[in-house]
Parts: structure tokens; C-alpha cells; sequence
């Protein structure tokens, strides 16, 4: 898994937003707004993260939450990202 070159996450008045740029504009035509655990996800997407699992895992060691809701978290997100045509 990986984010496709065509966003970007930028901080703009303490926010954090994934921006589209180039063809994904058309396409999505919006800026996102992510919350805390999500920066956390994206950036390990951006630095590589092979599985679900290496995510799932990122949350559980930020955050004090079970597996089951640091899972289920990370499955939501990542169905997000496909479904925008984010992520690979």
C-alpha cells in the first residue's frame, strides 16, 4: 500500500488537510480534513508500510484502545482511501 503522488498532507491553521494536486483535482475535487490517529496512519503510508497490520499497530502504541477498535479504525481509513483512489 501506498498514497499515489496526486495528494499531499499540509497543516494550515493547526489542521491537518490532504490536498489533491494534478489529475486527482477533477477527480476529487475536495480537501480532507483528517483527524489525529488518521495523520498518524497517512504518514505511515507515506514512509512505506507494507500491511495493516505495521498500521494497526502505529495506533496501538499513540493511542490506550484495544486491538479491535485500533483494527477497526484502520480498515474504515483505508476503505476511505480506496474508495477516493488514494492509496495502491
Amino acid at each position: 500500500m501506498k498514497i499515489t503522488g496526486d495528494f499531499m498532507l499540509r497543516e494550515v491553521a493547526g489542521q491537518a488537510l490532504v490536498v489533491p494536486i494534478g489529475n486527482s483535482v477533477v477527480s476529487v475535487n475536495a480537501i480532507i480534513t483528517l483527524s489525529e490517529s488518521a495523520v498518524i496512519l497517512w504518514r505511515k503510508l507515506e514512509s512505506g508500510v507494507e500491511s495493516a497490520d505495521e498500521l494497526i499497530e502505529a495506533l496501538l502504541s499513540e493511542y490506550d484502545v484495544d486491538r479491535e477498535t485500533a483494527s477497526q479504525c484502520t480498515e474504515e481509513f483505508l476503505a476511505q482511501l480506496y474508495d477516493k483512489g488514494m492509496i495502491e
